[in-house]
């Protein structure tokens, strides 16, 4: 069998959306690779009880997710279990289909294992999409539903975009995550004000019994960002997801002036940016750490800073099927060494 260093190097010859829709052809078509597929799973997925957690009425075999971007049409979330992910998130989803932007729109940077995307949220729509989730619901790992605005949508009639969404996945979803932190729709990053995240979640709340998580920008100034989870909290949001794609683009050496930054560039202002905001958040709200993470060491720093789970997304493109196992075996590693009998002991611990 191929090592995964082989396989980047194959894959990475080819353009990035091409080499998606590859290993999308693979893991959608699970059943014509089921020995595969059963393997990685026997090989990936970590199962201790030492990581298992209950929250916010949700039941997590270990704290690894993947995070959106990479299912955006819901078609490859029954194979991802087998990478070891303990929850995935699917989407962006939006009412209406759309194309997304132009391309060229995704970008690597193999040297900073990074990537930068101004892709905008291309997807088949809700109908399709929901028609495609309820066949596989219940699944096997939690299921998170990213949602967000249609670009023809204006910001006056958002909302709308959001309820919508909200209602069609409802009862076929296990989590929301709220998605105005894009940089990659025009005008959608204005809508990450206080006024519009708390009546958003105060329209969507009592149409699920689903959490709802928002999801926001590492480049917002602290004092918004703590304003808006304020504000979402308040309004009956069960936690928050930091953080989005950067557009800071000084973080990445010859980086376009378009779209939003991920991997291991960003990782240092993500943590920053999480520690100040659980510095203000822990224990008063579920929060869930995603950007730059690609070792055990510093999803367990992000675990000790106040995060109950993590995500990654860009490290798994540059270190392959094995991320989220060494990820979890890590985490066993260091809580062992602190002295933690579970995670729940190592969560806030530096706080």
């Amino acid at each position: 069998m191929l090592d995964y260093q082989t396989i980047r190097s194959l894959m990475f010859k080819l353009d990035p959306e091409t080499a998606h829709s590859v290993a999308e052809f693979f893991l959608k078509n699970y059943k014509l690779f089921s020995f595969a597929i059963n393997l990685m799973a026997r090989n990936n997925f970590v199962c201790d009880e030492k990581l298992t957690q209950e929250i916010d009425g949700i039941t997590y075999i270990n704290p690894v997710g993947l995070a959106a971007g990479f299912d955006k049409n819901a078609t490859m979330f029954q194979s991802l279990p087998a990478l070891g992910f303990g929850f995935v998130e699917i989407g962006t989803f939006t009412p209406l289909p759309q194309a997304g932007n132009e391309k060229p729109r995704l970008f690597r940077f193999p040297e900073q294992e990074s990537l930068q995307n101004a892709m905008g949220f291309n997807n088949d729509g809700m109908h399709k999409i929901a028609q495609r989730v309820q066949k596989k619901y219940p699944f096997a790992i939690p299921l998170g539903i990213n949602i967000g605005k249609n670009k023809i949508t204006p910001a006056d009639k958002a909302i709308d975009d959001y309820f919508k969404l909200v209602q069609k996945f409802s009862e076929i979803g296990d989590f929301f995550i709220v998605n105005v932190s894009s940089p990659n729709t025009p005008g959608l990053r204005d809508l990450q004000n206080e006024s519009f995240i708390k009546e958003l979640i105060e329209k969507i709340k009592p149409i699920t019994n689903r959490p709802i998580y928002l999801k926001i920008a590492p480049d917002l100034h602290l004092d918004i960002a703590n304003e808006l989870i304020f504000a979402a909290v308040e309004a009956g949001a069960s936690g928050i997801i930091a953080n989005n794609t950067s557009n800071d683009y000084s973080l990445l050496e010859n980086a376009k002036d378009f779209g939003g930054i991920s991997g291991r560039v960003i990782c240092e202002k993500s943590f920053e940016f999480f520690d100040e905001i659980a510095s203000n958040f822990y224990g008063k709200t579920t929060l869930i750490s995603v950007g730059g993470i690609d070792s055990a060491d510093e999803a367990y720093k992000r675990i000790k800073a106040g995060a109950s789970l993590v995500e990654i997304y860009t490290a798994l493109i540059f270190n392959g099927p094995s991320l989220v196992k060494n990820i979890n075996e890590g985490i066993l590693k260091n809580l062992k060494r602190d002295g933690f009998n579970h995670i729940s002991q190592a969560v806030g611990a530096s706080r």
